[in-house]
């Protein structure tokens, strides 16, 4: 849960931390197999009914933050297992990248209906009444549910006077827009991956701590020790996330200390990406598609494109703001390594494409790179504020917000053609998402601009984020307010754009 410091926090951020300890310190990494017995020392379990299943969960989420695969459940295999094979610079991420660690699981219902203490057995019986399937019945003055019965309606609930009926479901299925969470044969969670999109909200909805994607941590430091210089483009969701005393002024000290040659901001990109979907939109709508949708989230992209194959020519063709910065970067220093640094899961998924392997070659989230803040011991306080970030406008810093995207564009088009109205529509989560696009295909956005945001809040509430979203919101206001220039079209880099296709 974001902005909540929970045990399962705790033990993400601690798993992190060795991950990122093990590769700076280097030697034999079959020492890994310790690990779980320092990250839960002692004899008696503190989450769970065994300390031993505890450490097994452990040491599933190393290998995953290394970027190993899961060990199959019913097969010995050493938790060291394939971890020289993966102590190299380059690595992509391996399919599946979101996984559920199923002895970790705790078999939640799909959904169900339960009648609580809170039944005051009234007279009146109103959830008897109304329930199609005569699944309710009074026992001893109380309303009980026959399961067998039920056909999960909701009537009930809805009628109940005391709001004594709960709905209870699968807190990663109800998360997921996609309906990707389904069951195993022994009631825990599977995910379908022909529906997944990577987008990581069934990740952080688990309050068991059961999901978790793989990292990419180990590889990059492989990188920094081997000498390469590995620049960092910072996502605009970044104000506030690893804490209070990391403001964008020492920002570039402290990843320094961590090995990174220098610290880019991707609202540039960010900035280019906005002049061409505004060129885009100015070109295409309504003479050649009657709407046209923003292109930086990449699980609503792919939402789209899986569920509405029909919608997808009319996504914008830029390229999002992570490629773009990576773009520059590589075009301005022959030979660097480019690690994205930002709040989603999904965009390790976006890294690992062909056609953009060459462009990103690491992507962390915040949380994995306050893993590596915490190995190497850097006091923020003491940093340096030497560099501050500048070079973005605020609408480039503002597509970290929901809105924030479409309503740069519009500022944009705006510019280039002051008598044209932009009307435009978002949605954030991916069910809000889908409804969006099921008005578009009736018809009912001819002529718009739609911004889609898989995560609900927009980028500052993806899974790898670290502190409450409506902090973090509320942070990044300020910071586009604070730019110097607020318009896109203001960028320095405009006419670097055509260079970079």
């Amino acid at each position: 849960m974001r902005g909540i410091y929970s045990s399962v926090t705790d033990i993400r951020r601690k798993v992190f931390t060795e991950v990122a300890r093990l590769a700076y310190e280097g030697g034999d990494y079959s020492r890994i197999d310790e690990l779980p017995y320092k990250i839960l020392p002692g004899e008696v379990a503190s989450y769970r009914d065994s300390i031993f299943l505890e450490r097994a969960i452990i040491g599933e989420r190393l290998r995953l933050a290394i970027g190993l695969p899961l060990r199959p459940v019913d097969e010995h295999a050493p938790l060291s297992q394939g971890i020289d094979e993966s102590a190299i610079a380059e690595k992509y991420y391996d399919p599946p990248l979101i996984n559920i660690i199923k002895f970790a699981c705790n078999a939640c219902p799909d959904k169900k209906f339960h009648v609580t203490d809170a039944c005051q057995g009234c007279l009146e019986n109103p959830c008897k009444e109304v329930c199609p399937k005569g699944a309710i019945s009074i026992q001893h003055g109380k309303s009980v549910i026959d399961q067998s019965k039920c056909v999960k309606c909701g009537r009930c609930k809805d009628v109940c006077p005391y709001g004594a009926i709960l709905k209870l479901e699968r807190p990663c299925a109800k998360a997921c827009g996609m309906d990707a969470i389904g069951s195993d044969e022994h009631g825990r969670a599977t995910i379908n991956y022909d529906k997944c999109v990577s987008c990581g909200m069934c990740l952080v909805n688990c309050p068991f701590g059961a999901i978790a994607d793989k990292g990419q941590i180990f590889q990059l430091i492989q990188s920094i020790k081997k000498g390469d210089r590995v620049i960092a483009i910072v996502a605009p969701a970044f104000l506030g996330q690893l804490g209070p005393d990391l403001t964008p002024e020492k920002f570039n000290s402290a990843m320094k200390q961590l090995g990174f040659d220098s610290v880019v901001e991707v609202a540039i990109g960010a900035d280019l990406c906005t002049i061409e979907e505004a060129k885009d939109f100015m070109r295409s709508v309504p003479s050649e598609q009657p709407f046209m949708a923003t292109s930086c989230c990449p699980s609503w992209s792919v939402m789209a494109k899986k569920l509405f194959p029909d919608l997808a020519p009319y996504i914008s063709m830029a390229l999002t703001p992570m490629v773009l910065t990576a773009r520059l970067q590589k075009k301005e220093h022959k030979n660097c390594k480019v690690a994205f640094i930002g709040p989603c899961s999904a965009k390790k998924l976006e890294a690992s494409r062909r056609t953009i392997r060459s462009d990103v070659d690491f992507v962390l989230t915040f949380e994995e790179l306050m893993g590596m803040v915490v190995a190497k011991g850097v006091d923020f306080k003491s940093c340096e504020a030497n560099k501050p970030l500048l070079e973005a406008t605020g609408a480039g810093r503002g597509f970290a917000v929901s809105g924030g995207v479409a309503q740069a564009v519009a500022d944009a088009v705006k510019r280039l053609d002051p008598s044209r109205e932009v009307k435009i529509a978002s949605a954030q989560g991916l069910q809000e998402c889908k409804k969006m696009l099921m008005l578009a295909k009736a018809g009912k956005y001819n002529g718009y601009l739609l911004e889609g945001m898989g995560c609900p809040g927009g980028c500052v509430a993806g899974a790898g984020t670290l502190q409450p979203t409506a902090k973090s919101s509320a942070a990044i206001a300020k910071y586009k307010k604070d730019a110097e220039l607020q318009n896109a079209l203001d960028s320095k880099y405009e006419i670097t754009l055509t260079l970079l296709d």
